[in-house]
């Protein structure tokens, strides 16, 4: 019997993200969902490492990658649309729903409880790894979006100035002390050109310095 659990999600590259903005560069899901991947793994181990935390970085980042694979079915829908009508928010997220029971439908039995809770970490039995480490998967992906805005924006493009500042409150409101050491310490290099960041390192800049 074959199995399209794998080729579904490499078609995730043809899920455009950002549908009604003007872009300076296009995104897919499959693009984000590898960036939320990294930033995700970034925030544990920040955590981890200044905070004291125990968190397991490896699996938020395995949990990142599949954060969006229902979007294979559903596309991706431009939050200012699905997020300012409750009807339709709550229509996606049954959508979501389906879409996720879709491909774990998709997965070889034998290994199904592998890959069926990184589709559906928000239903892990309360207390769980996974129902903990959420809380990051989506501040990283909040981060992400946040990070394509500064990126947009440093390039001349004022479509995502207002999203921006709509996009670092929600980051401010999370209350992350993992975040907060991302964004001063991390995120200004998204707004320097590769000029500017290999001068940073011909002059042997470290994060000290650069305060």
């Amino acid at each position: 019997m074959n199995y399209h659990f794998s080729a579904y999600l490499y078609r995730l590259q043809y899920i455009q993200r950002w549908s009604l903005m003007r872009s300076t560069a296009p995104e897919n899901v499959a693009q984000h969902s590898f960036h939320v991947a990294l930033l995700a793994h970034m925030l544990c181990s920040i955590g981890n490492v200044h905070f004291a935390r125990s968190l397991n970085a490896d699996r938020a980042a395995a949990m990142a990658l599949f954060h969006d694979a229902a979007e294979v079915f559903t596309g991706d829908i431009a939050t200012p649309v699905k997020h300012n009508n409750p009807r339709l928010l709550s229509s996606f997220r049954e959508m979501e729903q389906i879409a996720a029971e879709r491909l774990a439908a998709m997965i070889p039995p034998e290994l199904a409880a592998v890959y069926a809770p990184l589709l559906q970490p928000q239903i892990s039995p309360s207390g769980s790894q996974d129902a903990g480490l959420l809380r990051y998967v989506k501040a990283a992906d909040h981060l992400d979006a946040y990070l394509k805005c500064v990126w947009e924006v440093a390039a001349g493009n004022r479509e995502f100035a207002a999203a921006k500042e709509q996009t670092a409150a929600k980051l401010r409101a999370l209350a992350m002390p993992e975040m907060e050491y991302f964004l001063t310490h991390m995120a200004p290099g998204f707004e320097m050109s590769l000029d500017e960041l290999s001068a940073g390192m011909n002059r042997g800049e470290s994060a000290d310095e650069a305060e």
